[in-house]
């Protein structure tokens, strides 16, 4: 969700979270997207199973397949998290202090719903 354009100011901000995730998803390249999918879908099990950090290294450790996902996860304009890049959102996450991390991991919950809808909607079970 980077910087909101003049169309996106007057939106709410699941509104923006929707149209960032629809917009990231669409570019994601077609072959890579069944590792896209796969990833998206065990982020949001992975919060809350496991919570925020946990659910990144499980991506870090996807390698290649998992730097696209953390790439759109740190551009999504998480509380505490703006400006982070692929490479340094778990560094981040760690730094946070207890009340950040909980918003944090409730914002990139709600992040992971819309990035899931987006997959399937625009992948249609690719």
């Amino acid at each position: 969700m980077a910087k909101p354009d003049a169309r996106q100011k007057s939106l709410l901000r699941d509104q923006q979270r929707a149209f960032y995730a629809y917009e990231a998803v669409g570019n994601v390249p077609t072959d890579q997207r069944k590792d896209y999918d796969i990833a998206v879908n065990d982020f949001g099990a992975n919060i809350l199973r496991s919570g925020l950090c946990a659910a990144i290294a499980v991506v870090q450790r996807l390698g290649n397949r998992g730097h696209l996902l953390l790439g759109h996860l740190a551009a999504a304009g998480v509380p505490g998290l703006e400006g982070a890049d692929a490479k340094d959102l778990a560094r981040r996450v760690r730094e946070l202090d207890a009340d950040a991390y909980m918003i944090a991991t409730r914002e990139m919950l709600q992040v992971t719903v819309w990035l899931k809808r987006a997959v399937q909607a625009t992948f249609g079970g690719a």
